[in-house]
């Protein structure tokens, strides 16, 4: 019977891959740009392409494999 070393005693195996749904990377995206115009970093007036831009992002951020 071979040991196992410690690193391999501790390992976990790997999550089981989630896809993550349109309405979750909405809610992300709707969280950022919201914090964005708290700081001061972005006004309303230019909401409608920076929602986009960030929300094209985290949508091939998560969907990239």
């Amino acid at each position: 019977m071979q040991s196992m070393g410690v690193e391999e005693k501790n390992r976990q195996p790997a999550p089981a891959r989630q896809d993550v749904t349109d309405e979750a990377i909405f809610k992300v995206a709707k969280e950022i740009v919201v914090k964005f115009i708290e700081v001061g970093r972005l006004t309303p007036s230019s909401f409608e392409e920076t929602f986009d831009r960030v929300y094209k992002a985290i949508r091939r951020t998560v969907r990239s494999q």
